[in-house]
């Protein structure tokens, strides 16, 4: 069974520094980031590439995996992890996210994180790719247009298969818009989907070698939020996530809402969350464990991550500048390319660019975690904080 043990709690705060060791002996020690893998690849990057960042933990995505190759064929590799070359501690998500995103957002201009407060009713549209109803998520396929039922069951099955040493309970990611009353009616199925998703991994996994998260949900209410603190964390689960949406200013509040209830010996991971500025927020509210596609995706698109902010390799200013991303920084890409190379990359559409864009933004993102983990376990925190944002500015593209 999974293991999790606290070092060291950052008086005053929910912040605590640990080590999780899952049933199969991989151990990570927290706050850590992990790595988003979605299709069994991080994008533009091998399986030796992520290694040498010493990443501790990937994460892939049930539902796409579901979809291509099929959880069968991952299962006859030996799980995505032996599949894609990682040997590490491995975790899958549920396909509840996708509820949301082919669901409610899609063909919207919304995200599970919002800026201001506006309530719109979005959970049904025409034109959306997945359907919601208390047996499930009917979902149309993006890629043939086939329709494919996710249930809590179906859900722990596709897991099983592919293998994960971590994986969650089946969940309905809402809209960051949607009003109370549909945050409640999606707040009450997911705990039953959360009941149902224990019961049928409890029949699969009768040798105790995969770990199963329960997510709370609740969007940004209060009362509804801890509700589900209270119901999902009273359910025999290894470790919660924590999901759903947010407005991008009370991340921070309203994580504290809910680990606040949690129970304090499981571990917390905060699922999508992985700005700079909010990895120290949710640590800060007690978070343990971290996902997000936001450094590679950013990397693809020509923007890095710095001390001084964000960097948009494609300006012409970059194209006679022959110095590293960062001065100091220790990534492959610093040590051995220059500012000139990659806007030349960039320029010529070359799929390299891509590679060394994400090397250095994941060598960021883990390092800064790293950072993080040392400042509570050295009592530094508040003050490495402050030094990192007097410096950050992510509003502002270099």
């Amino acid at each position: 069974m999974l293991k999790f043990s606290i070092q060291k709690k950052l008086e005053g705060t929910l912040a605590r520094a640990g080590t999780i060791e899952t049933a199969n002996g991989g151990v990570i020690n927290t706050p850590a980031f992990v790595v988003v893998g979605t299709k069994a690849t991080v994008k533009a990057m091998t399986a030796e590439q992520i290694r040498s960042l010493d990443a501790q933990v990937v994460l892939a995505n049930t539902y796409h995996l579901y979809l291509q190759p099929g959880a069968d064929i991952i299962a006859k590799a030996g799980g995505f992890g032996k599949f894609m070359d990682w040997y590490g501690p491995t975790m899958t998500d549920s396909g509840g996210f996708q509820a949301f995103s082919l669901g409610a957002a899609f063909g919207n201009n919304v995200s599970k994180v919002a800026t201001g407060v506006a309530v719109e009713d979005i959970s049904a549209h025409s034109g959306q790719l997945a359907q919601v109803s208390d047996e499930g998520v009917m979902f149309k396929s993006h890629l043939d247009g086939s329709k494919h039922l996710f249930t809590p069951e179906s859900s722990m099955e596709a897991q099983w298969k592919l293998g994960a040493d971590m994986i969650f309970a089946f969940d309905e990611c809402t809209s960051p818009t949607a009003p109370y009353d549909y945050q409640k009616k999606s707040l009450d199925r997911t705990l039953e989907w959360a009941k149902r998703s224990l019961a049928r991994h409890e029949e699969l996994d009768t040798e105790k070698t995969q770990s199963l998260f329960g997510v709370v949900q609740g969007g940004r209410f209060q009362e509804l939020r801890e509700e589900a603190a209270r119901t999902i964390g009273a359910l025999d689960f290894d470790g919660f996530g924590i999901g759903g949406s947010f407005t991008k200013d009370d991340i921070g509040t309203a994580v504290g809402w809910v680990n606040a209830l949690l129970p304090e010996d499981k571990p917390r991971h905060l699922l999508g969350i992985g700005e700079p500025l909010d990895l120290f927020n949710a640590v800060e509210a007690g978070c343990d464990l971290f996902d997000c596609i936001a450094p590679t995706r950013m990397a693809r698109h020509g923007s890095l991550h710095t001390s001084d902010g964000r960097l948009h390799i494609k300006n012409s200013r970059y194209q006679t500048e022959f110095v590293p991303i960062e001065e100091g920084c220790e990534c492959y890409t610093c040590q051995h390319h220059t500012r000139a190379y990659l806007a030349h990359l960039f320029r010529a559409d070359e799929m390299t660019g891509a590679t060394l864009a994400s090397i250095h933004n994941l060598h960021f993102i883990l390092r800064l975690v790293e950072k993080i983990r040392e400042s509570i376990l050295n009592d530094t925190f508040h003050e490495y904080k402050k030094e990192f944002i007097a410096r950050y500015h992510p509003e502002k593209e270099n």
